[in-house]
C-alpha cells in the first residue's frame, strides 16, 4: 500500500471512529451543547474558528476550530439534531495545504 493510499484510508478510519464515539458523546452529554453556543464559547475562550468541515457517513458534521495566534484547536462533531460534542482538542495547531501527488510519483 502507497502512501497516497495510506493516508486516505487512516484519515476515512479517524473520521468513522470519532463520528462513531459521538453517539456515546451525546449520550453522556458532558460535552456537548448546542452548535451556536459551543461555536461561541470557542471563540471567546480560546479565539477559535472553524478552519475546516466535513460531513461523517452517518449524518454528523465533523468540524475543526483553530486559533493560528493561541494555536490551539478543537475537533467537533454536531448530531442532525444541532448537538454539537467536543471530539479532541489540544495545541500547536498549524495550518496546511498540501497539494496531492500525482500517482508513480514520489513525494
Amino acid at each position: 500500500m502507497t502512501l497516497n493510499e495510506i493516508i486516505p484510508a487512516t484519515l476515512t478510519a479517524l473520521l468513522t471512529t470519532l463520528a462513531t464515539g459521538l453517539a456515546a458523546a451525546a449520550a453522556a452529554a458532558t460535552n456537548c451543547a448546542p452548535h451556536d453556543a459551543v461555536v461561541n464559547q470557542l471563540a471567546q475562550s480560546y479565539g477559535e474558528s472553524r478552519q475546516s468541515i466535513g460531513l461523517g457517513s452517518n449524518g454528523a458534521v465533523m468540524e475543526v476550530f483553530a486559533s493560528e495566534e493561541t494555536g490551539t484547536w478543537t475537533i467537533t462533531a454536531t448530531t442532525p439534531q444541532g448537538l454539537t460534542c467536543l471530539m479532541a482538542s489540544g495545541e500547536a495547531y498549524e495550518a496546511l495545504s498540501e497539494v496531492l501527488a500525482k500517482p508513480g510519483t514520489k513525494s
